[in-house]
């Protein structure tokens, strides 16, 4: 992902651009992000090692993309959520030009709350604890 990416991104190209990242990620250090529940846990230690180890919002821009994009596509593949462009509005709110519809309806913002975690850290901002506490999922078995 480049600078661009985030100005750049749309709904309809979230999947390519998490899996672009996904790839890149995972062939240098080996982690264990395979779209589970579980591995959000691993997002939430990516994160705070960048906060750990003194990266800026600025320098760590295009990884914690990456990781909200990531987090983004497990709530598309966990919990029936899909993506969606947000309109002026919701793009003012979020801060973000993508998020997420639940199935029931609700619109979400994984990029933004990896935003949080990075800036506020601590348990209260866990991706975990979000997935596992989110309303309007889908009630799927976890894979």
């Amino acid at each position: 992902m480049d600078q661009g990416d985030e100005r750049r991104a749309h709904a309809h190209g979230m999947r390519g651009l998490t899996a672009a990242f996904v790839a890149r990620v995972t062939a240098r250090n080996r982690l264990p992000l395979d779209y589970s529940v579980a591995s959000l846990r691993v997002v939430d230690f990516l994160i705070d090692g960048l906060r750990k180890g003194g990266a800026d919002r600025e320098r760590a821009r295009e990884t914690l993309f990456g990781l909200g994009a990531y987090v983004g596509e497990v709530l598309v593949r966990r919990a029936g959520a899909v993506w969606v462009d947000f309109d002026a509005r919701e793009r003012a709110y979020f801060g973000q030009p993508v998020g997420v519809r639940m199935p029931d309806g609700r619109v979400w913002n994984p990029l933004g709350k990896v935003h949080n975690r990075f800036d506020a850290g601590g348990p209260e901002e866990s991706l975990h604890t979000f997935y596992l506490t989110l309303p309007g999922r889908a009630r799927r078995a976890a894979a």
